[in-house]
């Protein structure tokens, strides 16, 4: 028989916050084992030592690196995968042997827990239990006497070690965070608090229910005095604003705002025009489609609201409710915004009724079509038509009349939204429709994320297209008669 391996978390660092099922595993196992540091000393010990019983083997996993550089050929993961590999390989000699691995593990095993790294190398040859433990979470929590969520609000859970811009912008589109791994990461998480706007409302929590525990606003915080047991925590803000003095009536009713509807172009910020950049840095408040709304670079202060694709006319009220308060707001669209984006949808809502008072303004950004043309020539060199194949919003029986007026009309066409999972007969029945009009050899190109990581421009012909290998990401440009393809080059003259 072999022994049985047990990842027991200890909880925040009081063993009286230990489970009662973690406190027996360890006094009752034959072997416990704890990672430490060079020095020696380990926390994880230190917690579990009052449940510890004279006869136990102890296996101390000392890291081979922490902070400090290292000459392992791997470097620093290199080193550490090798420890992982040789730790697993000493407590599978006393499983094989029949022997109970405990191995402790502060907060909770599977929540940046290092036993994990024993778990996946040793679960599939071994009886493996998780006992689970409170978290640095919940703990900091406690101690600061503020809830972390309640009702809708949604709590984030980062690592220090992500990019500050990264960190910011996760900030920034969460009610309440929590943000683990300081020590060195400290000066880079404050930045990202305050271009997030969060850094006043933030607290620092180190050690948690130790007894040399310490909390302050994160702000006041020396970041040379910052250990890695801390974490940054931004708590519940429904239960901060119950609790918050009810601030100063305004001496009289705010003006009506402004709704600015901005186009982002088709990918990163180089797309972005200075028009664009300009009026998302001076919104008070950002709406979108949660995509899209990542896209928009962080600034202090400022509110984000993301949603889902398909809320367009909501967007749109919440967008001119947060305006009609006095606030400045951008809404946000990929492309151009009055290009089956926001731009209607709004103006849309200001028809019906909504937002009265409120200005609404358009500013312009780079199409999918100018972009997806731009890297293989000028195929929209001449008179062209711009369709979009879904028939979310219109009948097909709609949008076949226009494919054969526009082909009829010997236009060229841009295609937008040519396919999707759950549309995927569309753009078969729209190239026979064009092949009534046109030659099987007219020049297509097929666009997928241009501007993005994953761009792929590929020219075909209509015969050729193959709808199979286009999805939701893709813009199609479907050349004239006129239109030529040559080396990769595709244009349509200016005269005919």
């Amino acid at each position: 028989m072999t022994g049985t391996l047990y990842g027991v978390g200890l909880g925040p660092g009081d063993p009286e916050l230990m489970t009662v099922k973690a406190a027996r595993l360890i006094s009752e196992a034959s072997v416990v084992a704890y990672h430490s540091a060079r020095h020696g000393r380990s926390i994880a010990r230190s917690v579990a030592e009052p449940y510890l019983r004279e006869g136990q083997i102890e296996e101390k996993l000392v890291y081979p690196v922490t902070t400090e550089t290292t000459d392992h050929p791997g470097g620093y993961e290199g080193a550490i995968a090798d420890f992982y590999e040789l730790s697993a390989k000493r407590l599978a000699e006393h499983l094989d042997a029949g022997r109970d691995v405990v191995v402790l593990c502060e907060g909770d095993p599977f929540f940046y827990g290092s036993y994990m790294y024993m778990h996946e190398r040793l679960s599939g040859r071994f009886e493996a239990v998780v006992v689970p433990g409170v978290t640095s979470v919940s703990a900091a929590s406690s101690v600061l006497g503020r809830p972390l969520v309640q009702r809708d609000e949604v709590l984030t859970v980062l690592p220090g070690t992500l990019p500050a811009p990264e960190l910011a912008r996760r900030l920034a589109d969460t009610d309440a965070a929590a943000v683990l791994k300081l020590g060195r990461t400290f000066s880079s998480v404050r930045d990202a608090l305050a271009e997030a706007g969060k850094l006043d409302d933030a607290v620092y929590v180190e050690r948690a229910t130790w007894g040399q525990q310490r909390i302050e606003p994160l702000a006041e915080v020396d970041p040379a005095s910052v250990p890695y047991f801390s974490l940054a925590l931004l708590p519940s803000p429904a239960y901060a604003s119950r609790t918050s003095p009810a601030p100063a009536a305004p001496a009289a009713a705010p003006s009506g705002g402004e709704v600015v509807v901005v186009g982002l172009g088709p990918a990163g910020p180089e797309w972005l025009t200075p028009e664009a950049s300009a009026e998302l840095s001076a919104a008070e408040h950002i709406v979108g489609y949660g995509p899209y709304v990542a896209r928009v670079p962080q600034k202090a202060g400022q509110r984000r609201h993301a949603s889902g694709n398909r809320v367009e006319a909501d967007r749109a009220v919440e967008a001119l409710t947060l305006a009609a308060s006095g606030a400045r707001v951008a809404v946000v669209s990929s492309g151009d915004p009055g290009v089956f984006a926001m731009a209607s949808a709004v103006l849309e809502q200001v028809a019906a009724g909504h937002g009265g008072g409120v200005r609404v303004r358009i500013v312009p950004g780079v199409t999918a079509a100018q972009a997806a043309a731009s890297r293989v020539g000028a195929p929209l060199g001449h008179d062209y038509c711009v369709l979009s194949l879904s028939d979310r919003l219109k009948p097909w029986e709609i949008i076949e009349k226009r494919l054969d007026a526009a082909g009829a009309a010997d236009l060229v066409l841009a295609l937008y939204n040519p396919a999707s999972r759950s549309r995927t007969t569309q753009l078969a029945a729209a190239r026979d429709v064009l092949l009534r009009h046109r030659s099987g050899e007219t020049p297509v190109v097929v666009a997928r994320d241009v501007g993005g990581p994953e761009e792929d421009i590929r020219i075909t012909t209509l015969g050729g297209l193959d709808p199979s290998t286009v999805d939701m990401r893709c813009v199609l440009l479907v050349g004239s008669s006129k239109t030529r393809a040559d080396n990769g080059i595709v244009w349509t003259p200016r005269s005919y």
